[in-house]
């Protein structure tokens, strides 16, 4: 499953530089697949939905940072453990249990998000 940011984030920001697949986003900042992976043209979402991997997608947090699950593979084929986590100050960064995912479609959706 894919982390998540709780509302006991300080904005600290040090989980943002960790993140592999550029999945973390200060609150309020529009996301884009194509943000530090190689995806170019289309790409299907995780709820189906087609998009180009250059366009903007609101904010899925406001006042906190937070981790758009497009993107979180938690770290799978990078590190051993999610690496938001494992920086967090307040233990903010947390499984998401909206996005029930396996290892492989883990290792899936990082490959897809990393063609090189």
């Amino acid at each position: 499953m894919a982390i998540k940011i709780t509302e006991d984030c300080i904005n600290c920001g040090a989980c943002e530089p960790e993140c592999p697949n550029n999945a973390i986003y200060e609150g309020g900042v529009e996301w884009t697949i194509a943000d530090g992976t190689s995806v170019t043209g289309a790409f299907t979402l995780m709820d189906g939905t087609a998009t180009d991997a250059h366009a903007p997608h609101a904010p899925v947090g406001i006042d906190v940072y937070y981790i758009t699950p497009n993107k979180c593979t938690e770290c799978q084929g990078f590190h051993d453990e999610p690496q938001c986590a494992a920086v967090c100050p307040v233990d903010c960064c947390i499984p998401d249990e909206m996005y029930q995912e396996t290892v492989d479609q883990l290792l899936e959706k990082k490959t897809k998000l990393h063609l090189n």
